[in-house]
C-alpha cells in the first residue's frame, strides 16, 4: 500500500503548495508512482502542473460530493508517474455540503475512502490542502500516514503552529490514531538574512528531532529561489524547469529522504 503524505499548514504564503508539487515531482522522477491531490479550491498546484479550467471537466470536489470517483478524475502529468486529481474553485462548496450533509457519520472520512479504491495503483499520494483548518483539511489530515509542515523562515514563522499542532492532536485521538507528524521543512530561507537564521536557530531549537536531513546528514532547507518560483508559471515543477537550481536539488533531497 502507498504512503499518504499530507502538505499542511493553515497559514498561507509557505510554500505549502509549492512543497506539494516539488516533492511529488521529485519521487516521480526517482521512479515511484505517485498521485498529487490537489485538496486547495485556488488550484495552484492544478496549475503548476500545467492544467486549466478548460483542459478537465471534473475535479476533486465530485469525488467528495460522490458523483465521480476518484480514477475518474486523474490526469496524466509530463512525467509519465506522476498524476494529478485536479482542484478547481467550486470546492469551495464544500464545506457547506459538509456541514449540511444529514449523514454527519464519517465526514471526515470521505477523502480516505476515496484514496482507498486507487491505493494500490500508487507508491506516494501526496495531498496539497488548503491554507485553513476547515473540513479539508480535516479530511486529508483524517487520510493520511503522516503530515510534512512548512514553515517559512520570516517573522511570524511559529505563529499559528501550536493550533495546528493541535489539530492534528485532536485528529490523532478521534479520526486517525495513525497519523504522525513526518517532519517541518524550513522554506523561503535566505542565508543573507539574519532574521532567517534566528527562524531557522528557532526551529532547530524547538524541533530538531523532527527536521530532514539530507544522505550527508545536512538539515534540509528551501532557499528562496527564482527558478522555483518561475517554474509554476511555465506550467512545471521544479526538476522539468531547471534541475540544477538549488530549489529543485532542496526538494530532490527531501524526496530521497522519504524513499530512505
Amino acid at each position: 500500500m502507498s504512503e499518504v503524505i499530507v502538505i499542511a499548514n493553515q497559514k498561507g504564503g509557505v510554500g505549502k503548495t509549492t512543497t506539494a508539487v516539488n516533492l511529488a515531482a521529485s519521487l516521480a522522477v526517482a521512479e515511484k508512482k505517485v498521485l498529487l491531490i490537489d485538496a486547495d479550491p485556488q488550484a495552484n498546484a492544478t496549475t503548476s502542473l500545467g492544467f486549466h479550467r478548460n483542459d478537465y471537466e471534473f475535479n476533486i470536489y465530485h469525488v467528495l460530493i460522490g458523483t465521480k470517483k476518484l480514477k475518474d478524475i486523474i490526469l496524466k502529468s509530463d512525467l509519465p508517474t506522476l498524476h494529478l486529481a485536479p482542484s478547481n474553485i467550486g470546492l469551495v462548496g464544500i464545506e457547506k455540503e459538509y456541514y449540511d450533509n444529514n449523514n454527519k457519520d464519517g465526514r471526515e472520512l470521505v477523502l480516505k475512502r476515496a484514496i482507498a479504491n486507487v491505493q494500490k495503483d500508487y507508491d506516494y499520494i501526496i495531498i496539497d490542502s488548503p491554507p485553513a483548518l476547515g473540513p479539508m483539511t480535516i479530511n486529508a489530515l483524517s487520510a493520511s500516514n503522516s503530515v510534512i509542515i512548512p514553515i517559512q523562515c520570516e517573522f511570524f514563522a511559529l505563529e499559528g503552529l501550536a493550533q495546528l499542532l493541535n489539530t492534528v492532536k485532536l485528529v490523532r485521538k478521534s479520526i486517525n490514531p495513525s497519523l504522525s507528524i513526518k517532519g517541518f521543512l524550513p522554506t523561503m530561507f535566505s542565508s543573507q538574512n539574519n532574521l532567517s537564521k534566528q527562524v531557522f536557530a528557532d526551529l532547530s531549537q524547538h524541533f530538531n528531532g523532527k527536521l530532514f536531513k539530507d544522505q550527508k546528514n545536512k538539515y534540509i532547507v528551501v532557499p528562496r529561489n527564482v527558478k522555483l518560483a518561475e517554474a509554476p508559471s511555465f506550467g512545471k515543477p521544479a526538476i522539468l524547469y531547471d534541475v540544477k537550481s538549488v530549489g529543485s536539488i532542496a526538494y530532490q533531497n527531501l524526496a530521497q529522504t522519504i524513499i530512505a
